[in-house]
């Protein structure tokens, strides 16, 4: 067993996961789109300083370029910024289930789009993930859940599939991995300044939590949690490093709960034990096709 990838999937999941409840924190007191293009502003100049330190460039291979700009649009400003604007209305553990259904949403497009194979192990946990999913959801519309929170969560969560499937691995192509995650960044915040400004109204609510969140989620899943994920897919594969998003329902729900008093019902509870269960059959049956 490789015991540094364990400890680098759990540190992603975890802090990964945390992200849903500071960016609830954080749109309680500020404008979502202004604050995370602001967000990606710092990550992204704290990156790339980092990086030219460790003696990292800005000449990227073709398939690097290409992930910065997919990915610091579809990640970074639609996957991130839906869901900043969607936690006005919905609560985190929310978002963060319907953020996790990401690799089921992968294996369903490369199994019925690009033809993959896929065993039946993987087939009944895709079966099982959305399964999941559909319970929660049928819970959280009777509780009175907004249905445009909803949408636009599920939108970006399609939007980050997309990426991952154009761009399937830019770690392993060249090196300058803190590099192509802060120029991500500044693509994410540049793509997001022209809609803030247009749509939102800059008042911030400089309260205490406001200020910690945004600082945790500037550093922690902006900055620290991309870079892990990159080093991650590098080390063992993008296949196997998804196999640890199983864990994303269960670490979102379990920090909001604890962080933010969110309520946590038998459906929730069911739902992402399914989901989680779902998600780690689909990633395990990939790797052994």
């Amino acid at each position: 067993m490789d015991l540094r990838a364990v400890a680098m999937g759990l540190t992603f999941a975890l802090i990964w996961s945390s992200a849903f409840t500071s960016a609830r924190i954080i749109v309680e007191a500020a404008p979502p789109l202004f604050s995370l293009s602001a967000r990606f502003a710092i990550s992204g100049v704290i990156g790339i300083g980092i990086a030219l330190a460790l003696g990292q460039t800005f000449r990227l291979t073709r398939n690097q370029w290409r992930a910065v700009v997919v990915f610091g649009i579809c990640q970074n400003a639609i996957y991130l910024g839906l869901n900043f604007v969607a936690m006005q209305w919905i609560e985190a553990s929310l978002a963060a289930i319907i953020a996790s259904t990401m690799p089921l949403l992968v294996a369903l497009a490369n199994w019925t789009i690009f033809r993959e194979k896929l065993p039946i192990l993987g087939v009944l946990g895709l079966v099982a993930g959305f399964t999941g999913v559909a319970i929660i959801m049928a819970q959280r519309f009777g509780g009175g859940a907004d249905p445009l929170g909803i949408a636009l969560c599920l939108i970006a969560a399609v939007a980050l599939a997309a990426a991952t499937l154009t761009v399937k691995s830019a770690s392993s192509d060249g090196g300058n991995v803190l590099m192509i995650v802060g120029l991500q960044m500044l693509v994410g915040s540049a793509a997001l300044l022209p809609p803030a400004l247009m749509l939102e109204t800059l008042a911030v609510d400089w309260t205490t939590p406001f200020i910690l969140a945004f600082i945790y989620t500037t550093l922690m899943p902006g900055l620290a949690a991309t870079l892990i994920w990159f080093l991650l897919v590098g080390r063992i594969g993008p296949t196997r490093a998804a196999t640890y998003h199983f864990l994303n329902p269960v670490f979102g729900v379990a920090i909001a709960f604890a962080l933010l008093n969110e309520a946590l019902g038998w459906s929730d509870a069911l739902g992402v034990a399914i989901i989680a269960g779902g998600i780690l059959a689909v990633q395990r049956a990939r790797i052994k096709s």
